[in-house]
Protein backbone atom coordinates (compact mmCIF):
# COMPACT_ATOMS: atom_id res chain seq x y z
CA UNK A 1 0.00 0.00 0.00
CA UNK A 2 1.14 3.79 -0.49
CA UNK A 3 2.25 5.93 1.88
CA UNK A 4 -0.12 8.26 3.50
CA UNK A 5 1.60 11.98 3.73
CA UNK A 6 0.16 15.27 5.37
CA UNK A 7 1.45 17.88 7.27
CA UNK A 8 0.68 19.42 10.98
CA UNK A 9 2.77 21.80 13.22
CA UNK A 10 4.76 20.96 16.54
CA UNK A 11 4.75 24.41 18.60
CA UNK A 12 7.44 25.18 20.87
CA UNK A 13 5.93 28.28 22.90
CA UNK A 14 4.72 30.80 20.25
CA UNK A 15 7.26 29.38 17.69
CA UNK A 16 5.31 26.96 15.73
CA UNK A 17 7.44 24.05 13.06
CA UNK A 18 6.01 22.53 10.28
CA UNK A 19 5.35 18.38 10.98
CA UNK A 20 5.47 15.88 7.97
CA UNK A 21 3.02 13.20 9.01
CA UNK A 22 3.48 9.73 7.47
CA UNK A 23 1.22 6.62 7.91
CA UNK A 24 2.03 2.93 6.81
CA UNK A 25 0.00 -0.05 6.51
CA UNK A 26 1.91 -3.16 6.39
CA UNK A 27 1.29 -6.90 6.66
CA UNK A 28 1.98 -7.86 9.93
CA UNK A 29 0.70 -8.46 13.65
CA UNK A 30 -1.88 -5.78 14.01
CA UNK A 31 -0.65 -2.30 16.13
CA UNK A 32 -1.11 1.14 15.66
CA UNK A 33 2.92 2.46 15.95
CA UNK A 34 3.54 6.43 16.77
CA UNK A 35 7.11 6.98 16.31
CA UNK A 36 9.09 10.89 16.10
CA UNK A 37 9.84 12.03 19.87
CA UNK A 38 5.82 12.25 20.76
CA UNK A 39 4.73 12.57 24.68
CA UNK A 40 2.67 10.42 26.19
CA UNK A 41 -0.78 12.51 25.07
CA UNK A 42 0.57 12.71 22.02
CA UNK A 43 1.05 8.50 22.45
CA UNK A 44 -2.12 7.79 22.97
CA UNK A 45 -3.56 9.20 20.07
CA UNK A 46 -3.92 5.74 18.95
CA UNK A 47 -7.08 5.11 20.81
CA UNK A 48 -8.45 8.07 20.26
CA UNK A 49 -7.79 8.27 16.80
CA UNK A 50 -8.82 4.26 16.07
CA UNK A 51 -12.31 4.88 18.18
CA UNK A 52 -12.62 8.07 16.36
CA UNK A 53 -12.68 6.43 12.88
CA UNK A 54 -15.01 3.86 13.69
CA UNK A 55 -17.65 5.83 15.24
CA UNK A 56 -17.09 8.60 12.10
CA UNK A 57 -17.81 5.38 10.03
CA UNK A 58 -14.34 5.43 8.52
CA UNK A 59 -13.07 2.04 10.04
CA UNK A 60 -8.47 2.08 10.02
CA UNK A 61 -7.34 -1.02 8.78
CA UNK A 62 -6.81 -3.81 11.21
CA UNK A 63 -3.54 -4.40 9.97
CA UNK A 64 0.14 -2.73 11.06
CA UNK A 65 0.11 1.30 11.16
CA UNK A 66 3.16 3.03 11.64
CA UNK A 67 2.62 6.81 11.74
CA UNK A 68 5.95 8.59 11.65
CA UNK A 69 6.30 12.43 12.64
CA UNK A 70 8.95 14.08 10.96
CA UNK A 71 11.71 15.32 11.62
CA UNK A 72 11.75 12.89 14.05
CA UNK A 73 14.62 14.54 16.41
CA UNK A 74 12.06 17.40 16.97
CA UNK A 75 9.81 16.83 20.36
CA UNK A 76 6.18 16.88 19.60
CA UNK A 77 3.14 16.94 22.00
CA UNK A 78 -0.24 18.24 22.78
CA UNK A 79 -3.38 16.29 21.05
CA UNK A 80 -3.55 18.74 17.92
CA UNK A 81 -1.91 16.34 15.96
CA UNK A 82 -5.01 13.68 16.09
CA UNK A 83 -6.68 14.80 12.45
CA UNK A 84 -3.42 14.65 10.99
CA UNK A 85 -2.55 10.99 12.11
CA UNK A 86 -5.87 9.80 11.69
CA UNK A 87 -6.41 11.26 7.41
CA UNK A 88 -2.57 10.15 7.17
CA UNK A 89 -3.79 6.63 8.20
CA UNK A 90 -7.25 6.33 5.69
CA UNK A 91 -5.11 8.09 2.81
CA UNK A 92 -2.55 4.69 2.74
CA UNK A 93 -5.69 2.89 3.24
CA UNK A 94 -7.01 4.79 -0.35
CA UNK A 95 -10.03 5.77 1.59
CA UNK A 96 -9.57 9.81 1.19
CA UNK A 97 -6.79 11.60 -1.62
CA UNK A 98 -3.84 11.55 -1.09
CA UNK A 99 -2.61 14.22 -3.02
CA UNK A 100 -5.89 16.40 -1.33
CA UNK A 101 -4.35 15.70 1.94
CA UNK A 102 -0.72 16.28 1.36
CA UNK A 103 -1.60 20.61 0.10
CA UNK A 104 -3.83 20.88 3.87
CA UNK A 105 -2.25 21.52 6.77
CA UNK A 106 -4.31 19.76 9.61
CA UNK A 107 -4.58 20.18 13.35
CA UNK A 108 -7.16 19.36 15.77
CA UNK A 109 -7.60 16.97 18.48
CA UNK A 110 -10.20 14.04 18.17
CA UNK A 111 -13.25 13.02 20.32
CA UNK A 112 -14.41 9.41 20.75
CA UNK A 113 -17.23 10.04 18.86
CA UNK A 114 -15.67 11.37 15.53
CA UNK A 115 -16.33 14.60 16.43
CA UNK A 116 -13.19 17.68 16.54
CA UNK A 117 -12.78 19.27 19.49
CA UNK A 118 -11.06 22.95 20.02
CA UNK A 119 -7.92 22.69 20.30
CA UNK A 120 -5.48 25.48 22.65
CA UNK A 121 -2.83 26.93 20.14
CA UNK A 122 -4.41 26.93 16.78
CA UNK A 123 -3.73 30.38 16.18
CA UNK A 124 0.01 30.35 16.45
CA UNK A 125 0.19 27.17 14.80
CA UNK A 126 -2.27 28.45 12.00
CA UNK A 127 0.83 31.56 11.69
CA UNK A 128 3.38 28.62 11.56
CA UNK A 129 1.81 27.21 9.05
CA UNK A 130 1.32 30.29 7.25
CA UNK A 131 5.30 31.55 7.68
CA UNK A 132 6.24 28.06 6.09
CA UNK A 133 4.49 28.90 3.05
CA UNK A 134 1.76 26.99 3.46
CA UNK A 135 -1.82 27.86 1.96
CA UNK A 136 -4.40 25.64 3.03
CA UNK A 137 -5.60 24.81 6.57
CA UNK A 138 -8.10 22.39 8.13
CA UNK A 139 -9.39 23.32 12.01
CA UNK A 140 -11.79 22.24 14.45
CA UNK A 141 -15.00 24.27 13.56
CA UNK A 142 -14.70 25.58 17.02
CA UNK A 143 -11.77 26.73 16.26
CA UNK A 144 -12.56 28.51 12.91
CA UNK A 145 -12.72 31.94 13.68
CA UNK A 146 -9.79 32.09 15.99
CA UNK A 147 -7.89 30.71 12.68
CA UNK A 148 -9.50 33.14 10.30
CA UNK A 149 -7.63 35.75 11.92
CA UNK A 150 -4.51 35.01 9.96
CA UNK A 151 -4.64 36.92 7.07
CA UNK A 152 -3.89 35.35 3.48
CA UNK A 153 -4.28 32.04 4.58
CA UNK A 154 -7.63 29.58 3.81
CA UNK A 155 -8.85 28.04 6.32
CA UNK A 156 -11.52 24.85 6.66
CA UNK A 157 -13.27 24.64 9.58
CA UNK A 158 -15.20 20.79 10.05
CA UNK A 159 -16.89 19.53 12.86
CA UNK A 160 -16.31 15.84 12.70
CA UNK A 161 -13.27 13.26 10.87
CA UNK A 162 -15.78 11.81 8.27
CA UNK A 163 -16.35 15.67 7.40
CA UNK A 164 -13.01 15.85 6.61
CA UNK A 165 -12.54 12.74 4.94
CA UNK A 166 -15.50 13.68 2.94
CA UNK A 167 -13.73 17.03 2.31
CA UNK A 168 -10.79 15.19 0.81
CA UNK A 169 -12.53 12.54 -1.66
CA UNK A 170 -13.99 9.84 0.99
CA UNK A 171 -16.82 8.51 -0.90
CA UNK A 172 -19.20 8.50 2.48
CA UNK A 173 -22.90 9.97 2.83
CA UNK A 174 -22.80 13.31 4.99
CA UNK A 175 -23.97 13.04 8.51
CA UNK A 176 -24.69 16.21 10.57
CA UNK A 177 -23.12 16.47 13.92
CA UNK A 178 -23.15 19.29 16.39
CA UNK A 179 -19.99 20.88 16.14
CA UNK A 180 -17.78 20.84 19.64
CA UNK A 181 -17.87 25.25 20.12
CA UNK A 182 -15.52 27.24 22.58
CA UNK A 183 -17.36 29.08 24.99
CA UNK A 184 -17.95 32.64 24.50
CA UNK A 185 -14.85 34.43 26.04
CA UNK A 186 -17.51 37.19 27.41
CA UNK A 187 -15.34 38.94 30.11
CA UNK A 188 -15.62 42.50 32.09
CA UNK A 189 -15.53 45.32 30.46
CA UNK A 190 -12.70 48.12 30.95
CA UNK A 191 -15.48 51.02 31.64
CA UNK A 192 -15.77 49.62 34.64
CA UNK A 193 -12.16 51.34 35.76
CA UNK A 194 -11.60 54.91 35.11
CA UNK A 195 -9.09 57.35 36.59
CA UNK A 196 -11.65 59.61 37.65
CA UNK A 197 -12.36 57.40 40.44
CA UNK A 198 -9.14 58.20 42.14
CA UNK A 199 -9.45 61.29 44.48
CA UNK A 200 -6.60 63.05 45.20
CA UNK A 201 -2.57 61.87 44.77
CA UNK A 202 -1.76 63.94 41.99
CA UNK A 203 1.81 63.22 41.77
CA UNK A 204 1.11 59.76 41.26
CA UNK A 205 -1.31 60.08 38.48
CA UNK A 206 0.99 62.31 37.00
CA UNK A 207 3.57 59.57 37.25
CA UNK A 208 1.02 56.83 35.74
CA UNK A 209 1.09 58.99 32.79
CA UNK A 210 4.80 59.24 32.27
CA UNK A 211 4.98 55.36 32.85
CA UNK A 212 2.21 54.77 30.16
CA UNK A 213 3.61 57.25 28.01
CA UNK A 214 6.91 55.82 28.02
CA UNK A 215 6.69 52.26 29.02
CA UNK A 216 8.90 52.86 32.36
CA UNK A 217 8.61 50.48 34.96
CA UNK A 218 7.07 52.03 37.97
CA UNK A 219 6.67 50.78 42.16
CA UNK A 220 4.67 52.65 44.38
CA UNK A 221 5.44 52.53 48.31
CA UNK A 222 2.63 53.70 50.79
CA UNK A 223 0.76 52.68 53.61
CA UNK A 224 -2.79 50.30 53.34
CA UNK A 225 -5.35 52.58 52.16
CA UNK A 226 -3.22 54.69 49.93
CA UNK A 227 -4.77 53.88 46.96
CA UNK A 228 -1.26 51.60 45.28
CA UNK A 229 -3.67 48.66 43.96
CA UNK A 230 -6.76 51.12 42.52
CA UNK A 231 -4.04 53.06 40.28
CA UNK A 232 -2.50 49.86 39.13
CA UNK A 233 -5.75 48.49 37.84
CA UNK A 234 -6.58 51.80 36.04
CA UNK A 235 -3.13 51.37 34.60
CA UNK A 236 -3.79 49.57 31.21
CA UNK A 237 -6.83 52.22 30.54
CA UNK A 238 -4.67 54.50 29.42
CA UNK A 239 -2.44 52.48 27.46
CA UNK A 240 -3.26 52.96 23.84
CA UNK A 241 -4.63 49.87 21.97
CA UNK A 242 -1.85 47.61 20.61
CA UNK A 243 -0.64 47.24 17.00
CA UNK A 244 -1.38 44.58 15.19
CA UNK A 245 1.55 42.66 15.55
CA UNK A 246 1.92 43.39 19.69
CA UNK A 247 -2.43 42.63 19.29
CA UNK A 248 -0.97 38.82 17.46
CA UNK A 249 1.37 38.30 20.07
CA UNK A 250 -0.91 39.11 22.87
CA UNK A 251 -3.97 37.27 21.08
CA UNK A 252 -1.46 34.04 20.48
CA UNK A 253 -0.52 33.88 23.94
CA UNK A 254 -4.29 33.94 25.13
CA UNK A 255 -4.91 30.84 22.23
CA UNK A 256 -1.87 28.86 23.53
CA UNK A 257 -3.34 29.28 27.33
CA UNK A 258 -6.51 27.97 26.32
CA UNK A 259 -8.51 30.93 26.44
CA UNK A 260 -11.27 31.13 24.28
CA UNK A 261 -9.97 33.91 21.68
CA UNK A 262 -13.93 34.98 19.70
CA UNK A 263 -13.17 36.93 16.40
CA UNK A 264 -11.47 39.63 17.03
CA UNK A 265 -7.78 40.14 18.20
CA UNK A 266 -7.03 41.36 21.67
CA UNK A 267 -5.87 45.57 21.02
CA UNK A 268 -6.36 46.35 24.49
CA UNK A 269 -3.93 45.81 26.66
CA UNK A 270 -3.78 42.76 28.79
CA UNK A 271 -3.25 43.28 32.71
CA UNK A 272 -2.17 40.08 34.72
CA UNK A 273 -2.09 40.37 38.70
CA UNK A 274 -0.36 37.21 40.50
CA UNK A 275 -0.79 36.23 43.87
CA UNK A 276 2.24 36.82 45.79
CA UNK A 277 1.97 33.23 46.44
CA UNK A 278 2.72 32.25 43.24
CA UNK A 279 5.79 30.63 41.35
CA UNK A 280 8.95 30.96 38.95
CA UNK A 281 6.68 28.87 36.80
CA UNK A 282 3.97 30.94 37.02
CA UNK A 283 5.13 33.93 37.01
CA UNK A 284 7.76 33.36 33.54
CA UNK A 285 6.52 29.95 32.76
CA UNK A 286 6.97 26.18 32.50
CA UNK A 287 6.04 23.01 32.23
CA UNK A 288 8.19 19.45 32.21
CA UNK A 289 7.18 18.98 28.10
CA UNK A 290 4.50 21.59 27.33
CA UNK A 291 6.12 24.46 27.82
CA UNK A 292 3.12 27.13 29.04
CA UNK A 293 3.04 30.96 29.35
CA UNK A 294 3.15 32.14 32.36
CA UNK A 295 1.64 35.47 33.93
CA UNK A 296 4.56 37.81 32.39
CA UNK A 297 4.40 36.22 29.04
CA UNK A 298 0.36 37.08 29.55
CA UNK A 299 1.11 40.48 30.02
CA UNK A 300 3.42 41.37 27.31
CA UNK A 301 2.56 44.53 26.06
CA UNK A 302 0.83 45.63 28.73
CA UNK A 303 0.96 45.81 32.40
CA UNK A 304 2.56 43.06 35.26
CA UNK A 305 1.18 44.23 38.68
CA UNK A 306 2.65 42.63 41.55
CA UNK A 307 0.81 43.87 44.89
CA UNK A 308 2.60 43.46 47.74
CA UNK A 309 6.17 42.57 46.20
CA UNK A 310 7.89 41.92 49.06
CA UNK A 311 5.80 38.81 50.01
CA UNK A 312 7.23 37.21 46.85
CA UNK A 313 10.05 34.97 47.01
CA UNK A 314 13.03 36.45 45.92
CA UNK A 315 14.22 33.95 43.37
CA UNK A 316 10.77 35.20 41.72
CA UNK A 317 11.22 38.55 41.54
CA UNK A 318 15.15 38.06 40.45
CA UNK A 319 13.41 35.99 37.66
CA UNK A 320 12.57 39.07 36.13
CA UNK A 321 15.00 41.08 35.40
CA UNK A 322 16.65 39.31 32.10
CA UNK A 323 13.35 39.92 30.79
CA UNK A 324 13.34 43.30 32.08
CA UNK A 325 16.48 43.97 29.96
CA UNK A 326 15.78 42.02 26.95
CA UNK A 327 12.21 42.19 26.30
CA UNK A 328 12.10 38.61 25.89
CA UNK A 329 11.42 35.13 27.88
CA UNK A 330 13.23 32.55 27.60
CA UNK A 331 12.46 29.29 29.11
CA UNK A 332 15.14 26.66 29.17
CA UNK A 333 14.58 22.51 29.71
CA UNK A 334 16.68 19.83 28.64
CA UNK A 335 15.30 19.20 25.31
CA UNK A 336 13.79 22.48 24.24
CA UNK A 337 14.12 26.42 24.53
CA UNK A 338 11.00 28.28 24.29
CA UNK A 339 10.61 31.94 23.57
CA UNK A 340 7.36 34.28 24.77
CA UNK A 341 7.84 38.06 24.33
CA UNK A 342 8.17 39.63 27.60
CA UNK A 343 8.23 43.36 26.90
CA UNK A 344 5.79 44.16 29.72
CA UNK A 345 4.99 47.24 32.17
CA UNK A 346 6.37 46.04 35.74
CA UNK A 347 4.12 47.68 38.33
CA UNK A 348 5.40 46.87 41.95
CA UNK A 349 3.29 47.82 45.32
CA UNK A 350 4.81 47.32 48.35
CA UNK A 351 3.89 48.66 52.06
CA UNK A 352 6.80 50.93 53.92
CA UNK A 353 7.40 47.85 56.61
CA UNK A 354 5.45 44.52 57.81
CA UNK A 355 2.95 46.82 59.93
CA UNK A 356 2.42 49.23 56.85
CA UNK A 357 2.04 52.46 58.96
CA UNK A 358 5.94 53.64 58.92
CA UNK A 359 6.03 57.34 57.56
CA UNK A 360 2.29 57.52 57.86
CA UNK A 361 1.63 60.55 60.33
CA UNK A 362 -1.85 59.06 61.30
CA UNK A 363 -0.76 56.17 62.75
CA UNK A 364 2.69 55.17 64.62
CA UNK A 365 5.15 52.17 63.29
CA UNK A 366 5.78 49.26 66.02
CA UNK A 367 8.28 47.74 63.66
CA UNK A 368 12.16 47.65 64.69
CA UNK A 369 14.63 49.66 62.20
CA UNK A 370 16.01 46.01 61.30
CA UNK A 371 12.72 44.53 60.52
CA UNK A 372 12.15 47.32 58.25
CA UNK A 373 15.01 46.96 56.66
CA UNK A 374 14.60 43.61 56.61
CA UNK A 375 10.98 43.90 54.55
CA UNK A 376 12.18 46.10 51.79
CA UNK A 377 15.40 44.13 51.26
CA UNK A 378 13.43 41.34 50.03
CA UNK A 379 13.17 43.18 46.26
CA UNK A 380 16.77 42.91 45.58
CA UNK A 381 18.55 46.54 44.73
CA UNK A 382 19.55 45.27 40.83
CA UNK A 383 15.71 44.63 40.61
CA UNK A 384 15.24 48.22 41.69
CA UNK A 385 17.68 49.96 39.66
CA UNK A 386 15.75 48.78 37.08
CA UNK A 387 12.84 50.30 38.15
CA UNK A 388 12.43 53.69 36.30
CA UNK A 389 9.95 55.41 38.64
CA UNK A 390 9.88 54.78 42.37
CA UNK A 391 7.21 56.60 43.79
CA UNK A 392 6.13 57.22 47.77
CA UNK A 393 1.84 57.62 48.20
CA UNK A 394 0.61 58.32 51.12
CA UNK A 395 -3.31 58.23 52.03
CA UNK A 396 -5.18 61.70 51.51
CA UNK A 397 -6.78 63.50 53.91
CA UNK A 398 -10.66 64.77 54.37
CA UNK A 399 -9.37 68.67 52.84
CA UNK A 400 -7.57 67.01 49.82
CA UNK A 401 -11.26 64.43 49.50
CA UNK A 402 -12.86 67.68 49.44
CA UNK A 403 -10.99 69.46 46.98
CA UNK A 404 -10.82 66.79 44.61
CA UNK A 405 -14.48 66.84 45.35
CA UNK A 406 -15.01 70.13 43.65
CA UNK A 407 -12.76 70.11 40.61
CA UNK A 408 -12.99 68.03 36.98
CA UNK A 409 -10.69 64.86 37.27
CA UNK A 410 -8.84 63.43 34.61
CA UNK A 411 -10.45 60.73 32.90
CA UNK A 412 -9.17 57.46 31.52
CA UNK A 413 -10.06 58.23 28.33
CA UNK A 414 -8.63 61.61 28.19
CA UNK A 415 -5.27 60.10 29.73
CA UNK A 416 -5.26 57.78 27.10
CA UNK A 417 -4.56 60.70 24.61
CA UNK A 418 -2.52 62.62 26.05
CA UNK A 419 -0.26 59.24 26.72
CA UNK A 420 -1.28 58.74 22.34
CA UNK A 421 0.03 62.11 21.63
CA UNK A 422 3.26 61.52 23.70
CA UNK A 423 4.14 58.44 22.13
CA UNK A 424 4.00 59.60 18.68
CA UNK A 425 6.19 62.26 19.15
CA UNK A 426 8.64 59.65 20.54
CA UNK A 427 7.98 57.43 17.62
CA UNK A 428 8.64 60.14 15.58
CA UNK A 429 12.37 61.02 16.82
CA UNK A 430 12.74 57.26 17.16
CA UNK A 431 12.11 56.88 13.57
CA UNK A 432 14.95 54.60 12.21
CA UNK A 433 15.97 52.78 15.50
CA UNK A 434 14.66 49.31 16.73
CA UNK A 435 12.95 51.18 19.50
CA UNK A 436 9.34 52.27 19.77
CA UNK A 437 9.21 53.94 23.40
CA UNK A 438 11.55 56.39 25.40
CA UNK A 439 11.75 53.08 27.98
CA UNK A 440 13.57 50.89 25.29
CA UNK A 441 15.92 53.29 24.62
CA UNK A 442 19.84 52.33 25.74
CA UNK A 443 21.59 54.80 27.62
CA UNK A 444 24.70 55.46 25.59
CA UNK A 445 22.33 56.37 22.71
CA UNK A 446 20.83 59.23 24.42
CA UNK A 447 24.57 60.50 25.44
CA UNK A 448 25.88 60.75 22.41
CA UNK A 449 25.81 63.07 19.37
CA UNK A 450 22.67 65.32 19.03
CA UNK A 451 20.78 63.59 21.33
CA UNK A 452 23.19 64.42 24.53
CA UNK A 453 21.79 66.97 26.73
CA UNK A 454 24.07 70.44 27.88
CA UNK A 455 26.17 70.04 31.35
CA UNK A 456 23.76 72.82 32.63
CA UNK A 457 20.42 71.07 32.26
CA UNK A 458 21.89 67.30 33.22
CA UNK A 459 23.70 68.96 36.25
CA UNK A 460 21.19 67.84 39.06
CA UNK A 461 21.68 64.34 37.76
CA UNK A 462 25.55 64.62 37.79
CA UNK A 463 25.51 65.40 41.21
CA UNK A 464 22.98 62.84 42.12
CA UNK A 465 25.66 60.25 40.89
CA UNK A 466 28.83 61.96 42.52
CA UNK A 467 27.05 61.58 45.76
CA UNK A 468 26.06 58.17 45.18
CA UNK A 469 22.33 58.66 44.98
CA UNK A 470 22.06 56.95 41.79
CA UNK A 471 23.93 54.29 40.07
CA UNK A 472 24.90 54.43 36.72
CA UNK A 473 22.11 52.54 35.33
CA UNK A 474 19.81 55.06 37.49
CA UNK A 475 21.25 57.88 35.37
CA UNK A 476 20.62 56.41 32.23
CA UNK A 477 16.97 55.89 33.29
CA UNK A 478 16.11 59.14 34.69
CA UNK A 479 17.24 60.45 31.25
CA UNK A 480 15.01 57.89 29.90
CA UNK A 481 11.92 59.29 32.22
CA UNK A 482 13.19 63.22 31.52
CA UNK A 483 12.56 62.25 27.54
CA UNK A 484 8.83 60.67 28.54
CA UNK A 485 8.30 63.92 30.47
CA UNK A 486 9.25 66.57 27.59
CA UNK A 487 6.74 64.24 25.07
CA UNK A 488 4.07 64.67 27.62
CA UNK A 489 5.18 68.51 27.78
CA UNK A 490 5.32 68.92 24.20
CA UNK A 491 9.05 70.49 24.26
CA UNK A 492 11.72 69.15 21.83
CA UNK A 493 14.27 68.26 24.21
CA UNK A 494 14.38 68.21 28.36
CA UNK A 495 15.27 70.88 30.37
CA UNK A 496 16.55 71.54 33.78
CA UNK A 497 12.94 71.55 35.33
CA UNK A 498 12.14 68.25 33.13
CA UNK A 499 15.31 66.57 34.62
CA UNK A 500 14.70 67.64 38.25
CA UNK A 501 11.14 66.06 37.98
CA UNK A 502 12.30 62.92 36.14
CA UNK A 503 14.88 62.77 39.13
CA UNK A 504 12.22 63.15 41.76
CA UNK A 505 9.70 60.55 39.89
CA UNK A 506 13.14 58.29 40.45
CA UNK A 507 14.25 58.71 43.99
CA UNK A 508 12.20 61.48 45.54
CA UNK A 509 14.87 63.87 45.12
Amino acid sequence: MAVGRTWSVALNGLEGSLIEVEADISSQLPRFVIIGLADKSLGEAEGRVRQAATNAGCRLSGQRITVNLSPASLPKNGSGFDLAIALSCLAADAVVSNESIDGVVHIGELGLDGRLRPTPGILPAVLAAMRSGRSTVMVPTGNEDEARLVPGIRVVGVASLREAAIWHGAELAPVAVDPILQADPGGPGEADLDLADVVGQDDAVQAMLVAAAGGHHLMMLGPPGAGKTMLAARLPGILPDLTVPEALDVTSIRSLGGTSIGRALAFRPPFENPHHTATTAAILGGGSRTIRPGAAARAAHGVLFLDEAPEFQASVLDALRQPLESGTISIHRANAVAHFPGRFLLVLAANPCPCGQYGAKENTCVCPPSAIRRYLGRVSGPLMDRIDIQLRVRRITSAELTVSGEGERLTSAAARQTVAMARQRTAQRLAGTPWTTNGQVPGPWLRNGDRMLPRAVTAPLDRALERGAITMRGYDRVLRVAWTVSDLDGTDRPDAQQIGRALFLRKGI
